[in-house]
């Protein structure tokens, strides 16, 4: 199983630059292999990108930021799933792979494998308490994840701002200096 991680190799958002360096960090912190794919410079990976995140994780503009991961074609999540599942030691089931073992996401699912039911114990496999525990965390994270998105795009929206603020006065400066120089 491949994980790709769809990254912006020439962001001009520092938050988005640093989403990026802290998925690819715990990455490789992890030894996750992951294959790093750029859509500031390839054309067909953005588009793949915004062909696969599914709509309902798309934000309200309809354009998915990245960084944006997934396991082969499957749709792991953004940023803050990311976050959300390292918070909760369970960035390889967020992943789609089996944590190895002795790492605290094995041993959290060990102790979640086993379930008091009303007079015996009943055992569940490891899979399906991972498959549980992320449709939880997917609906208690979705609203986050709009909350984030909002923010994100409106810091977006203020750096676009700002560059034709800076634009327009670089503009009137110039037209100023124009003016000087033909008196």
């Amino acid at each position: 199983m491949v994980i790709k991680v769809f990254l912006a190799s020439s962001s001009g958002s520092t938050a988005i630059k640093k989403k990026q360096q802290d998925v690819v960090g715990f990455l490789e912190a992890l030894k996750v292999e992951y294959t790093p794919l750029d859509i500031a410079c390839n054309e067909d990976n953005r588009m793949w990108m915004r062909e696969n995140v599914p709509s309902e994780k798309k934000p309200s503009n309809g354009i998915p930021l990245p960084p944006q991961i997934f396991n082969e074609e499957g749709y792991c999540g953004d940023y803050e799933t990311f976050f959300n599942a390292k918070e909760d030691n369970l960035v390889y089931s967020f992943l789609g792979l089996d944590p190895p073992p002795g790492s605290k996401e094995a041993l959290q699912a060990e102790k979640s494998a086993v379930k008091e039911n009303g007079t015996h114990v009943e055992e569940t496999s490891t899979e399906e308490n991972l498959d549980k525990s992320r449709e939880a965390r997917a609906g208690e994270y979705e609203e986050e994840e709009e909350a984030d998105e909002d923010k994100e795009e409106e810091e977006l929206r203020q750096l676009e701002e700002e560059d034709e603020a800076e634009a327009v006065e670089e503009e009137e400066e110039d037209d100023v200096d124009e003016t000087k120089e033909d008196e």
